[in-house]
């Protein structure tokens, strides 16, 4: 286990099982931040024999980080990641490309969460699980955080069908597109994710 996991997830974003490990992380913190308000609380109830001291302040101060982690944790615990399955089977088309799995990205009309996605150059195919998936918003969503990042002219899909995202993998891969724009392509990405 990784102590520095539960404080920050930038190098861990994107990386396959990715949701499923975080929830853990997310659970310990949460329980951690409460754990210690309440060890404050007592701490001064017990010196103190009253509520009304330092401590108490201190540790109703500590809820807020808390409540804020506990958001956090209920944001994980609503989703999953990509099926092991269906990982082996976009394996064994993306190679050459550079590929992010377990990618919630929330708005504030709807949350989208994408199994897997591809990217090269400036074209981002991504495949999604839920059968419920509304494109056309992500569309505009994506869009428009992509291009407040300063990045035009990005082309994004989003597939429900594995074997058709699978074919198109194979014909991203055999692109001859400039690489460059890739990685400023992904950090964006990573950023605006869950």
């Amino acid at each position: 286990m990784q102590l520095l996991r539960m404080f920050s997830t930038a190098k861990y974003k994107g990386k396959k099982g990715y949701l499923k490990t975080q929830k853990k992380y997310e659970i310990l913190r949460t329980f951690l931040y409460f754990g210690i308000s309440l060890s404050l609380f007592a701490a001064g109830l017990i010196t103190t024999k009253t509520r009304l001291n330092l401590l108490t302040v201190v540790a109703i101060l500590g809820c807020l980080p808390a409540s804020k982690s506990a958001v956090g944790m209920i944001m994980f615990l609503r989703f999953r990641g990509c099926s092991e399955e269906n990982a082996k089977e976009i394996e064994k088309h993306s190679e050459g490309l550079f590929c992010l799995y377990d990618m919630v990205f929330t708005s504030y009309q709807k949350n989208y969460n994408v199994a897997h996605l591809a990217v090269k150059g400036n074209t981002v195919c991504g495949y999604t699980q839920d059968g419920a998936f509304d494109e056309q918003s992500f569309y505009q969503h994506i869009d428009g955080m992509l291009k407040a990042d300063g990045l035009t002219n990005v082309s994004v899909k989003i597939f429900k069908d594995l074997s058709k995202y699978t074919s198109r993998l194979e014909q991203m891969g055999k692109l001859d597109t400039d690489q460059g724009n890739s990685q400023k392509v992904i950090d964006s990405l990573k950023n605006i994710a869950l």
